[in-house]
């Protein structure tokens, strides 16, 4: 007899990296979740509702209960449900994934919406250097298949931003920063990690993303 896990909902839109990393955890965990789409020009009374202090996506709502920002979430998944854990178990290695995945998101993920939402050539060389820098960090802690080891772990789901979204941003601003020559072990682990199954099912495709990332930095070009 299959587990009840209660009512469980994601807000969000299917583009954004942050979203996708609570529907891999989601995915991990076989946890069945009805998914929500917003439109963030025009935010929905849920939205609001349940995240009034960001008003952003994603959140989680298990039986009436709201859980927001990304990492969060994830780790609220890996201890709400049971199996396939995706934190490791002992204390010390949990801690350094969460130092790994804050820097991702503090480091990588701030210079790269430099490198791609700048208009400014200064901040934007700036970002490069920044990016180049953080990734050099990753390239040298990684040891393994997987930065969870041989499986998916929480570090991988953080940083699945830079192994499918990176290369498409840099696409939009012809850009080379994250490529196989720089950084080979982040690379093959990157490919790892957008042909395992779980995740390959759950990505956006590529196509029309680069369109709407294209179509975001016109804009700002065009509103100049």
């Amino acid at each position: 007899m299959a587990e009840n896990h209660g009512e469980v909902k994601l807000l969000g839109v299917r583009e954004s990296p942050f979203v996708v990393r609570v529907v891999i955890a989601l995915k991990l965990k076989g946890i069945e979740y009805e998914f929500l789409e917003e439109n963030l020009g025009n935010k929905s009374e849920l939205l609001l509702k349940y995240n009034p202090i960001h008003k952003k996506v994603p959140v989680l709502v298990h039986n009436e209960k709201s859980v927001s920002e990304s990492l969060v979430i994830v780790e609220y998944i890996d201890e709400a449900f049971k199996g396939n854990p995706i934190l490791p178990t002992e204390p010390y290695q949990r801690a350094l994934a969460r130092f790994w995945t804050n820097f991702i998101d503090d480091k990588i993920v701030s210079s790269v919406k430099k490198v791609v939402f700048t208009l400014d050539e200064v901040e934007r060389e700036k970002g490069v250097k920044e990016a180049l820098e953080a990734l050099q960090f990753l390239e040298n802690d990684l040891k393994t298949k997987f930065f969870g080891g041989d499986e998916i772990g929480f570090l991988d789901i953080a940083a699945l931003i830079i192994a499918y979204w990176v290369p498409i941003f840099q696409e939009v601003r012809g850009l080379q920063i994250f490529t196989s020559e720089k950084f080979p072990k982040l690379y093959n682990w990157s490919q790892e990690l957008i042909n395992h199954p779980i995740i390959k099912e759950n990505l956006p495709p590529r196509e029309p993303l680069l369109a709407f990332f294209k179509a975001r930095v016109e804009g700002l070009s065009a509103s100049k």
